[in-house]
């Protein structure tokens, strides 16, 4: 007997329809598994038939073949254990059929027949409401994720049994509702506040630059100058996510299995990955390539502390998504691209030893070796970070005070300020979310200076020997902090406070 089950399934954050074909006949056991399955969905067979004969079936010795559709893409994960299972139980007739028109499955078993939680809950439900079917069956750990939606009718299940109850009417499970708008103005808290940080009020201005111009920022300061401590509490500056922003990282999020149980990625990601990671972990990778750091950094911040500690190749990969915001990885079998629109956020000492900008300790660094640490960030990297910020040491009179700076929400109220301006100023560019999204012929356009800035700009490029992507990054960081002062124009003093924002280019830094 021939039974037909829906299921789905990604290809990077897209998802498809899977149809799980099951036949079962004859009187001899075997069990095959066709589509291009990959290890895990093979090895689903222990899981089902322990499953099946644990939820009190007979599992009889039959010819069982399953087809996973379409056979010519690569079956991967345990979600496609339970659509198997309520496959080969409705071929036995112990499943009505007519349900299993209007439900997809998704869910991976255990031996005892409950259900344990899946990858990509939210881009799945997605997919099923693309396809206009009624429903989602799957593991309750994963119905808030898939629930967000608010399209489809997400049954969470918590065991085999449950599903088959409910596929033969014999059980009633409410469908799970999640009033999306209410969880994402609940879960847009921050645990950290830029108020907590004493002093450094120069570093938090150009924070709020960046923040405000969605730039990328490295610090440069000794140890214990309170750079990590400024980069954590960074995104908290940032405007606050839209719905449509949430449920796009919460997607990738989703694929990755690091969706909480809010069921909804409601704040600023924040990536601090190991200087020992590696390239395809930060960029994606994989036999079946999976989102990297650049990616779930989606929308948000990817902090790499210690900047010169990784490895080069490592640096260079992050080329292309900071340039496209995007990050595209090919294999034989195919090429995926992930979404990657992240602020870059880094920081490194002045030196192998940390200390030669601290005049309160002496640097044990020679000028040989500053110019070899410098020298494991390209230039071509350096160019594509908009600002360089120097992070003294604080002073104790700066460290013992007691008031207060001021909080994220006075500063992020002046950053969502500007990039009203900037949502205004590229309405008709849907590319371009930001000042620092311009591309080289928009800056000519948009970015404007009158001769006394021409000239101060000239002397600068002259005497710093900038680079063309430089010289575009000053023109739009000025575009930005004309943008918090409201200032139509970029004046004289916007652009030499942009200037003063590379450190990296001045000759004080180039031992």
């Amino acid at each position: 007997m021939l039974a037909r089950v829906l299921s789905s399934s990604l290809i990077g954050i897209d998802p498809y329809l899977v149809e799980v074909e099951v036949n079962v006949e004859g009187h001899a056991f075997h069990y095959n598994t066709v589509g291009l399955p990959e290890l895990a969905v093979r090895e689903s067979k222990e899981r089902v038939i322990s499953a099946i004969k644990n939820s009190g079936f007979i599992f009889p010795p039959k010819a069982y073949t399953i087809n996973l559709a379409p056979a010519d893409i690569k079956k991967e994960g345990s979600a496609f254990d339970l659509p198997i299972a309520i496959g080969i139980l409705a071929a036995l007739g112990a499943i009505v059929h007519e349900q299993l028109e209007d439900y997809a499955l998704l869910g991976e078993l255990s031996l005892d027949g409950s259900l344990r939680p899946i990858k990509g809950a939210l881009p799945s439900a997605v997919g099923v409401h693309e396809h206009q079917l009624k429903g989602l069956i799957l593991p309750a750990q994963n119905a808030r994720e898939a629930a967000v939606t608010g399209d489809v009718d997400v049954i969470p299940v918590a065991s085999l049994l449950d599903a088959i109850l409910f596929l033969n009417g014999e059980k009633h499970i409410e469908p799970l509702e999640v009033d999306a708008e209410l969880l994402f103005s609940k879960s847009q808290n921050y645990p950290v506040d830029i108020g907590d940080v004493r002093g450094q009020a120069h570093v938090k201005r150009a924070l709020e630059v960046a923040a405000a111009g969605g730039h990328n920022v490295l610090m440069i300061g000794p140890p214990g100058s309170g750079k990590t401590m400024l980069a954590k509490r960074f995104p908290t500056i940032l405007p606050q996510m839209t719905l449509e922003e949430a449920l796009e990282t919460t997607k990738i999020h989703s694929i990755a299995g690091m969706v909480r149980t809010e069921g909804l990625v409601a704040t600023r990601p924040f990536r601090s990955p190991h200087h020992t990671i590696s390239d395809a972990a930060l960029v994606g990778g994989g036999r079946i390539p999976r989102p990297g750091e650049v990616s779930l950094a989606h929308h948000g911040v990817l902090f790499l502390d210690e900047l010169p500690e990784f490895q080069k190749n490592v640096l260079e990969v992050m080329r292309q998504p900071l340039e496209n915001s995007e990050v595209t990885i090919s294999r034989a079998s195919m090429s995926l691209t992930y979404p990657a629109n992240f602020i870059l956020l880094s920081a490194m000492n002045p030196c192998p030893c940390g200390y030669s900008s601290d005049p309160r300790h002496e640097c044990s660094c020679s000028n040989m070796s500053i110019q070899k640490y410098m020298a494991k960030i390209s230039g071509p990297l350096l160019d594509r970070i908009d600002l360089h910020i120097e992070v003294p040491a604080i002073p104790f009179e700066e460290l013992s005070a007691k008031q207060d700076g001021e909080s994220s929400a006075v500063v992020r109220q002046r950053v969502q300020s500007a990039r009203n301006i900037q949502i205004e100023r590229f309405q008709n560019e849907p590319e371009i979310h930001s000042n620092a999204d311009m591309p080289p012929k928009m800056i000519r356009n948009i970015c404007h200076i009158d001769s006394i800035s021409a000239d101060l700009l000239k002397t600068a490029i002259t005497n710093l020997g900038l680079s063309a992507r430089a010289y575009d990054r000053i023109l739009k960081v000025s575009r930005t902090i004309a943008d918090l002062a409201g200032s139509r124009h970029i004046l004289a003093e916007h652009l030499s406070e942009a200037i003063q924002y590379r450190s990296l280019d001045r000759q004080l830094w180039m031992v």
